[in-house]
């Protein structure tokens, strides 16, 4: 299993992507704020009674953002129909793979902490989830882990009388 990670490692080490950043990350942002425009009017409940609702402040940022970001995408169109050179970037693969790993292992630690009701049973599954991901070998370091994380859980919740 070891030599099959070192592997697929390897190859992804030695992939790159180059991407022009400014271009890239204005049309991502606008469409991730046209995209919470669209959502918000059934995320977020409006009262006839309030003189400013929920929704003024979240649309307000999200318009801006928008016209910032074509105001971005803009720059860089004008650059390209100029034959000036963009700003790129090269994004080394590997890294970009052992970010979205720790992000998986965050979400599905609050996913079970979230479906169980039991925050000890998230903070275990993290905690030994980022211990086989940096490959650890001491047993005592598992042990210590497991045995911080329900301590710990245990102090707040039985102790402090904090529910989470």
């Amino acid at each position: 299993m070891k030599d099959k990670i070192d592997r697929i490692s390897a190859r992804l080490q030695a992939k790159q992507i180059r991407i022009p950043v400014d271009l890239t990350v204005g049309i991502l942002f606008f469409l991730f704020a046209g995209v919470i425009l669209l959502i918000m009017p059934r995320q977020v409940a409006v009262s006839d009674r309030d003189v400013v609702n929920g929704r003024a402040f979240p649309r307000l940022l999200m318009v801006i953002m928008m016209i910032c970001c074509a105001l971005l995408v803009g720059k860089e169109l004008y650059k390209i129909a100029k034959k000036q050179p963009l700003e790129y970037k090269t994004v080394n693969l590997l890294v970009e793979v052992k970010a979205l790993i720790i992000l998986a292992i965050l979400a599905v630690s609050y996913l079970l902490a979230r479906w169980t009701d039991l925050f000890v049973v998230g903070a275990v599954f993290c905690a030994l989830a980022f211990l086989l991901y940096f490959r650890c070998k001491k047993p005592s370091y598992y042990v210590i882990t497991v045995g911080m994380a329900v301590g710990i859980w245990a102090a707040f919740r039985f102790l402090l009388n904090v529910r989470f």
